[in-house]
């Protein structure tokens, strides 16, 4: 039996806005597209993604988000890696969500070869390829961990907070964020980053990841 794991309470229902109850998709559609994904499904509560022949069904937010807090709880497959975007820009000539959305990795760092290269920079909760987690709070594969993601454009500042622990803390914009890009794989990349405003986004990495008790709380 997995544990459960409590949603935030630091502030009244009525400023949270429910992405996924565990009932409907109606908040969600696939990026680039004007629905779901047949590979994205409910699960005894739970959204789950399923791996099939065709790649790339990342999905994404109907709506779209400038400052933020973000509750979210994620379950890994045994060797899966999966990620959380925002600012996610969609356009036509950039096929993936991932070209314009920074990422907080979803990851078993136990088995998958991520946890392994990078510095920790690829390990669960880290801002990815950039910021490594400063410890280690995630639980084995197959149990539930709950994700808060803070996006303060106005303070310039984002966090990734695993399990009730911030373990990454970043600037959004400026020359500190253009310094990490320039260091990371993203450098050449031509719109990474660079929307203050976008979508939150699901990654499908091939491989089955469950996500749940998806809430968002817009800070101004």
């Amino acid at each position: 039996m997995t544990k459960e794991i409590p949603l935030e309470q630091e502030a009244p229902q009525s400023q949270w806005e429910t992405l996924f109850d565990g009932t409907t998709l109606d908040q969600w559609r696939g990026y680039l597209k004007p629905g779901m994904s047949e590979q994205w499904s409910i699960v005894e509560n739970a959204l789950v993604f399923t791996p099939g022949k065709e790649g790339g069904q990342n999905i994404i937010t109907k709506n779209t988000y400038t400052s933020f807090e973000l509750s979210l709880e994620w379950n890994i497959a045994e060797g899966g890696n999966s990620g959380i975007f925002w600012g996610v820009h969609e356009n036509p000539e950039y096929p993936e969500a991932y070209q314009s959305g920074p990422e907080i990795q979803v990851l078993d760092n136990e088995r998958h070869p991520d946890a392994f290269v990078g510095e920790g920079k690829h390990t669960a909760g880290a801002l990815y390829d950039m910021i490594a987690p400063s410890q280690d709070f995630t639980h084995p594969a197959g149990q539930w961990n709950q994700v808060v993601i803070r996006i303060d454009q106005e303070a310039n500042q984002g966090t990734s907070s695993m399990n009730g622990e911030v373990i990454v803390t970043f600037p959004l914009h400026g020359p500190e964020w253009e310094a990490m890009v320039a260091g990371s794989k993203f450098a050449d990349w031509p719109v990474f980053g660079q929307f203050a405003t976008g979508h939150i986004g699901l990654q499908d990495h091939g491989d089955m990841v469950s996500y749940r008790n998806i809430k968002i709380k817009r800070l101004n």
